[in-house]
């Protein structure tokens, strides 16, 4: 299976690993480490010679309670980063929810869309259908400063499904092919710790919707609460959820640590591959 994009075909017949750049003051994660220009641009090489397949570039917080930015800010500290990161050979990804930031990278590059809104706000399904780039539709609730007041659900892993099922039928409808799509349940989006557990202990259910699945659970507050840790200090319980989320048929796996991720993938690939091979032995 692939995934299509503006600038590349991305074989999904391996696990990929999609390096975050927090270029926000605030993140949560990184507590803006990379919010210059200079410092985003040499994360992105950093990152690219760890081992990132694709980057996910994000100038906006989503963190739960995070302020919004206008248009301009946010392309502001995009531009200078998205105009170096897209000489470096892998696909880049943007986050953002705002049709018009969405327009502008499109037309400096990027291949990727990232949205946590999965194209519902007004203009956003227009403007990605007229270009040849690739969606990453997620499931959240309401809006950052309001999700976490909404994480009431009867059967999250239910719901999330029904979603973004729904989410993809529409952008088909619109005409957009599902090679162009990837889907995202949303860790951590209007959903408590438990209900992150849930979904990742049946995130294979939702591999019934037909398109590749991206995970997030980098650093992310279930982490903290299992492990009593700061962000900085979840590089560990990290990996574990990334591999975790790979083993329940995430093709993608969006994370903050790509060096540490991807020595443990290689690790997780060697054995999987000799399992297989010798489960393909065993049937001859």
């Amino acid at each position: 299976m692939h995934w299509h994009t503006a600038r590349f075909q991305i074989d999904l017949s391996r696990p990929r690993v999609m390096g975050i750049v927090n270029l926000t003051p605030d993140s949560f994660s990184d507590g803006g480490q990379y919010s210059t220009a200079q410092a985003g641009i040499a994360h992105c090489h950093r990152l690219v010679e760890q081992g990132a397949d694709v980057l996910d570039l994000g100038a906006e917080s989503s963190r739960p309670g995070a302020l919004t930015l206008t248009i301009d800010e946010e392309w502001g500290r995009l531009a200078p980063v998205l105009a170096q990161a897209v000489k470096l050979g892998v696909p880049i990804s943007i986050d953002t929810c705002k049709p018009e930031v969405m327009s502008r990278a499109l037309a400096a590059g990027a291949d990727i869309i990232n949205d946590i809104h999965a194209l519902e706000r007004p203009g956003a399904l227009d403007t990605v259908l007229a270009t040849r780039a690739g969606v990453c539709l997620m499931h959240m609730r309401g809006e950052p400063q309001t999700m976490q007041g909404l994480a009431d659900y009867e059967d999250v892993v239910a719901e999330v499904t029904r979603y973004l099922g729904a989410r993809l039928q529409a952008v088909q409808d619109a005409g957009m092919a599902p090679d162009r799509v990837v889907l995202d349940p949303g860790y951590g989006f209007a959903k408590t710790s438990e209900h992150n557990l849930a979904l990742l202990r049946r995130q294979a259910e939702l591999l019934g919707l037909g398109r590749p699945m991206l995970a997030g659970l980098s650093r992310k507050r279930m982490l903290g609460d299992l492990t009593g840790k700061p962000p900085g200090e979840r590089v560990a319980a990290s990996v574990a959820a990334a591999l975790l989320a790979l083993q329940r048929g995430a093709s993608l796996i969006r994370v903050h640590d790509v060096s540490e991720t991807v020595d443990a993938l290689k690790v997780w690939m060697a054995v999987s591959e000799n399992r297989a091979q010798i489960s393909k032995e065993h049937k001859q």
